[in-house]
């Protein structure tokens, strides 16, 4: 398979999220490949059944929404992003019959429109790196998960989206970033268990975290 060229249209950070995805997929010894290749034995892992609720963060266009939802079978599959143009993008970029079974809608992630405790599972691919505060975005989606409730975690580091090259192409917050060991500590202290991690500590992190208990 031949590298994954920039599509036109992407955004900055929405082409560095899907090459960092791609670079650790292609792998051929990547230990997360049964699970890509079985949706049914990931849904077996993550403790996520149909008919749940389910929230996407940070959806875009409404790629990583569609798959959630012909993967998982969400009874509610709601999808929010900060940016408007991405949400009507999402009607454009999705067929018709898709749009009418996901609820789109502009929301900022240090403030989900959702009751505390009340969702099965939030997905996240490629957010909080976008997120100065990240740590109180983290600390917002383990608000509106339910005891037990999962959430799905896809980022990449700074050395991939900060080095020489990318940091004049991209767009991201300068300060205040994470690598390995401050993610993985901060998904703990806000109350998190990890119960699968992929990480290069270089490139970035694939994992499934369960909310263990609600933090003081």
């Amino acid at each position: 398979m031949g590298a994954r060229r920039r599509k036109k249209g992407d955004q900055p950070g929405e082409f560095a999220s899907r090459l960092a995805f791609w670079m650790i997929c292609l792998m051929h010894d990547n230990p997360l490949l049964p699970f890509i290749r079985n949706p049914d034995k990931l849904l077996t892992t993550a403790g996520l059944k149909p008919g749940m609720h389910v929230l996407e963060v940070g959806c875009g266009r409404g790629a990583g929404a569609a798959i959630i939802r012909k993967e998982f079978q969400p009874a509610v599959l709601q999808a929010m992003d900060l940016d408007l143009q991405m949400i009507r993008r999402g009607r454009v970029y999705l067929p018709e019959g898709e749009r009418k079974k996901i609820s789109f809608y502009v929301a900022d992630v240090m403030c989900i429109p959702a009751r505390s405790g009340s969702l099965d599972a939030v997905f996240g691919f490629g957010i909080l790196h976008h997120v100065p505060d990240w740590e109180s975005a983290l600390k917002e989606i383990v608000r509106v998960l339910k005891p037990g409730g999962v959430y799905y975690l896809e980022e990449i580091y700074p050395s991939l989206y900060q080095n020489f090259i990318t940091r004049h192409i991209l767009l991201h917050p300068t300060s205040n970033r994470f690598g390995s060991s401050d993610l993985k500590q901060s998904l703990e202290a806000a109350g998190l268990g990890l119960d699968y991690v992929f990480d290069l500590s270089r490139v970035g992190i694939l994992g499934i975290s369960t909310k263990k208990f609600i933090p003081k």
